[in-house]
């Protein structure tokens, strides 16, 4: 497997570390600008996703990122229409991205089932593997940008973004976009980035919170087999977090 070693930051529950995250994901847009120019982000949706974009909303220091700088992007999506409350993009506008300066071009949500490709999941990925590709650069190990923060959740059965135990996504080695059809979490149908381009990212976040998720911590961890824990692939090439509250990390040795 690729990328960086993990490293562990704890914090006390959900709440702190929602802050916490939001903090350092502010710091390290500001720090991508101040290298580059610009920055670049893949931002995850559940509970604690979008607890973490309602800190940076609620933050001061908010205004230390030019927003007009940044691009957006997600690393999994349902497959349902546009602006169903449903969609990690529609959660994310209302918690974040209505409240800054953005600008809508840099702003790549991923394919919804009204769009140009309507039900068809296949060729709506297509779509948005090729904008992916047109915003890679040359320099870039995929046909993807190389992320400056890609942040993932994690579920108790241990998938991330939406690459499920025992589903062929997870093995995907030349997409960078996939159509899942059959997950077992509903919606059945969605978008999901793959590991290719989680594994090009510079830096890669896994946020858990929960008793529910500790169990998944620890396979991902402990270098559980890829197929049965798809977080184990969660690793960045300069860095790989796992930022957790005490729960999440109860499974852990020394925590």
């Amino acid at each position: 497997m690729s990328g960086s070693e993990p490293k562990t930051v704890v914090h006390e529950d959900a709440r702190v570390l929602a802050r916490a995250v939001a903090a350092r994901l502010v710091t390290a847009l500001v720090d991508a600008q101040a290298a580059r120019g610009t920055a670049s982000v893949v931002l995850t949706g559940g509970t604690v996703g979008i607890a973490v974009l309602a800190a940076v909303a609620e933050s001061p220091a908010r205004d230390a990122v030019d927003w007009a700088n940044l691009d957006v992007w997600w690393g999994d999506e349902r497959f349902l229409p546009t602006g169903d409350i449903e969609r990690n993009e529609t959660q994310a506008r209302e918690a974040l991205l209505d409240h800054v300066p953005v600008l809508q071009a840099r702003v790549h949500p991923m394919p919804a089932s009204d769009g140009p490709d309507g039900a068809d999941v296949e060729a709506a990925a297509a779509r948005h593997a090729a904008e992916l590709a047109a915003a890679a650069r040359p320099e870039d190990p995929v046909e993807a940008p190389s992320f400056d923060v890609l942040m993932l959740g994690v579920g108790p059965d241990a998938h991330i973004a939406s690459l499920f135990p025992g589903l062929p996504g997870v093995l995907e080695e030349k997409r960078t976009v996939v159509g899942v059809h059959d997950s077992p979490k509903p919606p059945p149908i969605r978008v999901s980035l793959t590991v290719p381009v989680i594994q090009a990212a510079r830096e890669v976040w896994v946020v858990a919170a929960g008793e529910g998720k500790a169990e998944a911590v620890s396979l991902g961890l402990g270098g559980a087999d890829p197929s049965e824990a798809p977080v184990a692939t969660a690793r960045g090439r300069e860095a790989t977090l796992y930022l957790l509250d005490r729960a999440a990390a109860s499974r852990l040795d020394g925590v």
